[in-house]
């Protein structure tokens, strides 16, 4: 009985006990969590009062998945990029301009700068060669048929003059000549049309007058006659042997006169507006350090060439001392001025401005009443100049624009709902990054493609064209349009040099297949002006190369297949890497981490 009270005793202190701790936490805090309510309010409307509430503490999101949220900066779990503050706007402010406070401005990054005027210059670097003047390449050849009896030039590079003895001949037609204008010669009064007859057709065969009339004083046909060299130069390439059969007019040697040379500088599509017939270029020679040369456009090839897309700058130079000699590698410089007239232009850095397709725009900075305001502005650009581009219209002098930071500044305006790059005309509805409604396979990939075993050879070639094709999404992910151009013609190349043999059945028809896809793709391309008009052939690229790779691999490696739910306007694309680490080559720098990977062939 007495345990048993006991028991009660110790059950009744135990229930006290927790009637005091939750009087102690949940009626105790009441109070001051009204003051927090009330603080919250008065920190909305102008009350001097505001002042005392606590601060509010800022939510960091990401600008993909706008579910993501955290109260320190840091990196989205989900996809690796930078989280940006999600600030809330005043109800009255102007609905277009996007506000963020001055710290989340500083841990942001972002900078701005005021809008000016540069002179619209831009330098232009071409690489080249030097090469013989096509105008004094002659192709020396023999003037009579006949048998080499012997060679006094065995060797190319060897330098002749002009009546030099370059080979000596046996030519049983032109001793037939000789006997010719020997008889001709003995009726000569009675029938002198006949002996000049005679003497022309030796002329004919390049005979001098001196030696017709050796062989008139002689009266002896000449058994083996000299062939002289018609010009000056170095022999480029030999063509005949001792104990060759010739006949008229075939070609014994290639001589340049390299007293005047060509350089030839490449110039790419994208450069072609810049440089002109009757642009200064300053170059070096490779194998002349410390020594700068320059010389003057004279020709541009209109012609552009089919595998590197690039067109030929021709500079004319002398070359008495015989310094520069063909194939030298050169490397020059071309200071243009944007329309030919140097004036000054309204410049904005490249970082500035973010790019939609057909529109561009950059973020103007506004006074948001306290606050710091951002508003986007679309904006006509002009030329390149390197770092910079023109603005035609759009920005006046003295505004001032966001140069760094400036995504961060956009993903802000989409999670706000103001205008942004991809929704100008702003609105809750739409952030612009959302993918929700994405189907995430994007590149034409099959879900399931089947494998197929091929031999070791065959896997080798194939190969090949991923290591080609990583060059190349590397230069699309570095925003470098000329390695790009440069990797596009080898990954053509590791394509059209595959071995049909090497397939056999099935796995040839799906070879076939895939050939045409990634021939037809790489041919789109080329024809690209930009990088970023690179990129849209691009996708369906690698989606044709993850097949191949899912289809014949796996290879020595592992490749990561990943996906970028963004590009190709939010349509998305993928693209094989050799690491897991994101570097997006839809988006370059503007977007370097965005995506995932979303398998591994091995």
């Amino acid at each position: 009985m007495k345990t048993k009270n006991k028991n009660i005793w110790i059950m009744a202190g135990i229930l006290f006990l927790g009637f005091l701790l939750g009087w102690l936490v949940f009626g105790g805090s009441s109070k001051p969590a009204e003051d927090h309510v009330h603080e919250e309010t008065d920190s909305r409307s102008p009350s001097p009062s505001s002042g005392s509430g606590q601060a509010k503490a800022e939510v960091w999101t990401c600008s993909m998945h706008p579910q993501i949220r955290q109260n320190e900066p840091g990196q989205c779990p989900i996809c690796g990029m930078d989280l940006i503050p999600m600030d809330e706007n005043a109800s009255g402010g102007d609905p277009a301009i996007v506000e963020m406070s001055e710290n989340a401005v500083k841990l942001s990054n972002i900078r701005t700068m005021t809008v000016g005027r540069q002179n619209a210059e831009k330098v232009i670097r071409l690489n080249g060669k030097v090469m013989p003047d096509e105008r004094k390449v002659y192709a020396q050849t023999t003037h009579i048929p006949g048998r080499i009896e012997r060679l006094t030039v065995n060797f190319t590079g060897e330098s002749v003059r002009r009546g030099q003895t370059l080979a000596v001949v046996y030519s049983p037609d032109l001793v037939t000549g000789q006997e010719e204008l020997l008889q001709a010669y003995a009726i000569k009064d009675a029938q002198p049309e006949l002996f000049e007859a005679a003497k022309q057709k030796l002329r004919n065969w390049k005979i001098s007058e001196s030696q017709i009339n050796k062989i008139i004083n002689n009266r002896t046909p000449i058994q083996r006659f000299p062939i002289g060299a018609d010009v000056n130069g170095i022999v480029t390439e030999k063509k005949a042997e001792l104990g060759d059969y010739v006949e008229r007019g075939t070609p014994l040697y290639e001589i340049a006169d390299l007293s005047g040379v060509w350089v030839l500088f490449d110039v790419y599509e994208s450069e072609m507006a810049w440089v002109k017939e009757g642009s200064t270029i300053n170059y070096t020679i490779a194998s002349l350090p410390g020594e700068t040369f320059e010389g003057v456009v004279s020709f541009i090839d209109p012609l552009i060439n089919a595998q590197t897309r690039v067109a030929t700058a021709r500079v004319e130079v002398s070359n008495k001392d015989g310094r520069l000699k063909p194939e030298m590698f050169a490397s020059g410089e071309v200071q243009v001025v944007a329309g030919g007239e140097a004036q000054e232009e309204i410049t904005v850095p490249k970082t500035a401005v973010l790019w939609t397709g057909e529109r561009s725009v950059v973020y103007t900075k506004e006074d948001a009443g306290g606050k710091i305001g951002f508003r986007l502005r679309e904006v006509t650009l002009g030329p390149s100049l390197g770092s910079a581009y023109i603005v035609k219209s759009g920005l006046s002098e003295g505004e001032e624009i966001v140069v760094n930071g400036t995504f961060t500044v956009d993903a802000a305006a989409q999670l706000a709902g103001k205008p942004s790059m991809m929704n100008p005309e702003g609105g809750s509805g739409s952030t612009g990054h959302q993918h929700g409604n994405m189907d995430m396979p994007a590149s034409g990939q099959d879900n399931n493609p089947v494998k197929m075993k091929v031999s070791a050879k065959a896997k080798t070639a194939l190969q090949k064209i991923t290591e080609t094709y990583l060059k190349l999404k590397d230069a699309l992910t570095n925003d470098d349009f000329a390695v790009a151009q440069k990797e596009l013609v080898n990954v053509s190349s590791s394509v059209s040099a595959v071995d049909m043999s090497l397939f056999k059945g099935t796995s040839h028809d799906r070879w076939m297949d895939l050939q045409k896809e990634l021939e037809r793709h790489s041919e789109a391309m080329g024809k690209a002006a930009d990088v970023e008009a690179m990129r849209k052939p691009f996708k369906p690229f690698s989606g044709a190369v993850i097949r191949m790779a899912t289809t014949f691999g796996p290879f020595s490696v592992p490749l990561y297949v990943q996906h970028c739910p963004m590009a190709d306007s939010d349509k998305g694309a993928d693209w094989l890497s050799l690491s897991e680490e994101i570097r997006n080559p839809y988006f370059g720098e503007k977007m370097l981490k965005c995506g995932e990977v979303t398998s591994e062939i091995k």
